[in-house]
């Protein structure tokens, strides 16, 4: 009775096994073994006519190519200077207006100079002196009354006395400290009668009729950069954007970044800028004509780009090398030549060497 019993079992589970494979589970190409008598035994889309796949195409042209490149910058003075007095003294005359324009050359601080002044009338009185002891003595020389050795000690007294008065006449210039550009001069820190040092900070000075805006962009963008090229700018708390215009570049790349830093010029006649500010920059890339193709053209790899260019009819996978992109093209620097024919729709269903039928040719107006 056992025995049938295992019999029965081992039947069932053979049976089920047979069942599994053959309907629930057929082994693969099957399924296209039935249906070879249809369509001859060709697979995937339009194999049963015998047709290629059909794709969009694009013809490659080139176009004028911009893209805007956003970056955060930050507004400067067009001149800046904090004004430290060069020796320690009393101030005796403070001319400054805080937040007021000052024109170049005007007195701002005036130190005590008595002292200087009172030397100066001293080394005056020897060098005259010494100017009417020359005198006498080239007289004499002409005379044969002195050697020229003792007339070369005259002149070289009063050479010397001369001297005394220009490093005096220096030190009193010292005392007064005037405005080196016209600017505005911002708060002061010191006040009338105060005995300053070279460490005393007294004001700052600063040109802001015209404002530098100093930024930075990815180094692949600077080939597209240069002297003349407009940006436009946000400033926080206001509506009105700002322009300016690329007068400076900085020759090298910031190792640390990688980026490149950029100085722009922004006319403040208004005054409605100031220096510091933290500005929202647009630079606008533009480069001469290039070659471009819709961007869903392009098939990323590892370690390059490719399209797919239709030749005779074939499939060619071609090695490209990208430059800008928009949200529409991208720029082909090169693998390509105008005129050639693109795919762009279709691209995962194509080989290298299949034939290819074209649909339609796309333009970049559509």
């Amino acid at each position: 009775m056992k025995r049938w019993i295992a019999l029965g079992l081992v039947a069932l589970i053979l049976g089920g096994i047979i069942v599994y494979n053959k309907v629930l589970h057929p082994a693969p190409g099957a399924d296209a073994g039935k249906s070879g008598g249809k369509d001859g035994g060709k697979g995937g889309p339009g194999a049963g006519k015998g047709a290629s796949p059909a794709v969009d195409v694009f013809i490659v042209t080139s176009q004028n190519l911009r893209e805007d490149v956003v970056s955060s910058g930050s507004l400067l003075a067009a001149e800046q200077v904090d004004i430290y007095p060069e020796i320690s003294a009393r101030i005796t005359q403070l001319n400054i207006q805080e937040g007021q324009p000052v024109a170049k050359s005007t007195l701002l601080v005036k130190l005590f100079d008595a002292d200087l002044r009172a030397q100066l009338e001293r080394l005056q009185a020897q060098a005259d002196n010494a100017r009417r002891t020359e005198d006498r003595n080239k007289q004499l020389l002409e005379r044969g009354g002195i050697s020229r050795q003792e007339y070369d000690i005259v002149t070289t007294n009063l050479r010397s006395s001369l001297a005394d008065i220009e490093l005096v006449r220096a030190n009193l210039q010292r005392t007064e400290i005037r405005a080196p550009f016209s600017g505005v001069i911002g708060l002061r820190n010191v006040s009338l009668g105060a005995v300053v040092s070279p460490n005393t900070l007294i004001a700052r000075l600063q040109q802001i009729s015209s404002l530098k805006l100093d930024f930075s962009i990815p180094e692949k963008y600077g080939p597209s950069v240069r002297v003349g090229s407009p940006i436009s700018f946000q400033v926080d708390g206001s509506n009105q954007p700002g322009t300016g215009v690329v007068y400076a570049i900085e020759p090298g790349v910031e190792e640390a970044t990688r980026n490149l830093r950029i100085r722009a010029r922004v006319n403040n006649a208004s005054a409605r800028l100031r220096p510091g500010a933290f500005a929202r920059v647009t630079l606008t890339v533009q480069n001469d004509k290039s070659l471009v193709v819709p961007t869903q053209a392009v098939i990323p790899q590892t370690r390059t780009n490719q399209v797919v260019v239709i030749k005779n009819g074939k499939a060619d996978f071609t090695d490209v090398k990208t430059g800008l992109r928009t949200a529409g093209v991208i720029q082909i620097k090169s693998g390509l030549s105008a005129g050639d024919t693109v795919a762009v729709t279709g691209l995962l269903f194509l080989k290298p060497d299949a034939p290819v039928k074209v649909g339609r040719i796309i333009s970049l107006d559509k």
